[in-house]
Formats: C-alpha cells, sequence, structure tokens
C-alpha cells in the first residue's frame, strides 16, 4: 500500500533487451542456441529475423529444426548449410515487442564451420 492508502500499481513499460545474441562458429548437423532475452510489461513477445527475413520456428511450423524457447532465445536442432534446404548461416536480430514499442538487439552472426575450423 502506498502511503495514501492506495495501492501501488505495477506500471507497463516498453521492451529493452537484457541479453543480446553472440556469434557463433557451429559446425553443420550440430545443435546451436542464439541467445536473447528481453523484458517489459506486459511481457514482449519475440521474434527471430536472419538477414532482414524473419526466421520461422516450431511455432510457425511444428516440423522446423528451430525453436524458439520461452525466454526468447532461437534453439536450432541441427544447424543446416547445403544445396537442397536454406542454409543457418546468416546475421541474425531478436526483436521484442509489446504495445508500447520494440527493441531490437544486436547482430549475431551465425557461422558453419569448414573442417579445421572448429
Amino acid at each position: 500500500m502506498a502511503p495514501n492508502g492506495s495501492r501501488l500499481r505495477q506500471e507497463d513499460f516498453p521492451p529493452r533487451i537484457v541479453e543480446h545474441p553472440s556469434d557463433l562458429i557451429v559446425s553443420k548437423g550440430e545443435p546451436a542456441t542464439l541467445n536473447c532475452k528481453a523484458e517489459g510489461r506486459p511481457t514482449p513477445t519475440v521474434e527471430w529475423y536472419k538477414d532482414g527475413e524473419r526466421v520461422e520456428t516450431d511455432r510457425d511450423n511444428p516440423r522446423s529444426h528451430r525453436m524458439l524457447l520461452p525466454s526468447g532465445s532461437l534453439f536450432f536442432l541441427r544447424i543446416i548449410h547445403g544445396r537442397r534446404s536454406k542454409p543457418d548461416d546468416g546475421s541474425y536480430v531478436c526483436v521484442a515487442r509489446n504495445y508500447l514499442g520494440q527493441a531490437i538487439s544486436h547482430n549475431a552472426s551465425l557461422e558453419v564451420a569448414t573442417k579445421g575450423q572448429v
């Protein structure tokens, strides 16, 4: 209770990124995680973008090899780098949104390692 007897109300606030993703070098076929944590009130939704395009995750397609974790991080079941499917290497950002605005993380590059690089 506030001194005047009224109840304290927690104020809504726009999102902010509290953990930015970091650059990764990962072997083809291995799992990987790009971390992103955001806070805001109401709790922001998080989306990922690769090279400017929205990343499809398991929330869009249950068969996707990319999972959006409850924390907002992007988990790859296995890194794809081949001719038959769109490769995972590129520049990623996470975007956190609520009705008060949005916050964009720093860029993080995901690179698929060549032999002898890891």
